[in-house]
């Protein structure tokens, strides 16, 4: 019987080697001087001569790009009912209006049935229209408000 035949770690010596780890690696009959670490320490590939650790290595850096929130415009639109003074006084309580400005969308809700009282983002928006509508509830007027995507 041959060596061969009785060890069977060394079937094929040709085609393969154990390392003193234990790791089996196999040589590339192509290029001699390279190996391929099949079950390394870590599971790095090594196709440098002098070990892992020596080749390049590319870090690519990703760029997150923040989109500006969608925008809505809240409106108030007009109705028979609610006074001018009430209007006046929404506006410069939730949307800090000066009375000059609130006096001058007041007007453009009663000519044009509707004047726009800021724009905000949704979050905003929707919160300033809730509480809009509540206190005119509150205070039984008819008052509507709305909001829009811009």
């Amino acid at each position: 019987m041959s060596t061969r035949e009785s060890n069977p770690r060394q079937i094929d010596a040709s085609r393969s080697d154990e390392t003193r780890d234990g790791a089996m690696t196999r040589r590339n009959h192509d290029a001699p001087s390279q190996a391929l670490n099949m079950a390394g320490k870590g599971g790095r590939k090594s196709t440098s001569p002098d070990g892992p650790g020596t080749g390049t290595a590319v870090i690519t850096r990703t760029k997150t790009q923040t989109q500006r929130p969608s925008m809505y415009r809240v409106l108030l639109l007009n109705d028979d009912y609610t006074p001018m003074d009430f209007v006046i006084g929404v506006l410069c309580t939730f949307f800090h209006k000066d009375f000059d400005d609130a006096n001058r969308i007041m007007w453009q809700v009663h000519n044009n049935g509707v004047g726009e009282c800021g724009v905000y983002t949704y979050e905003v928006a929707d919160t300033k229209v809730t509480q809009v509508m509540d206190h005119a509830r509150k205070h039984q007027h008819p008052l509507q408000c709305v909001m829009e995507k811009k």
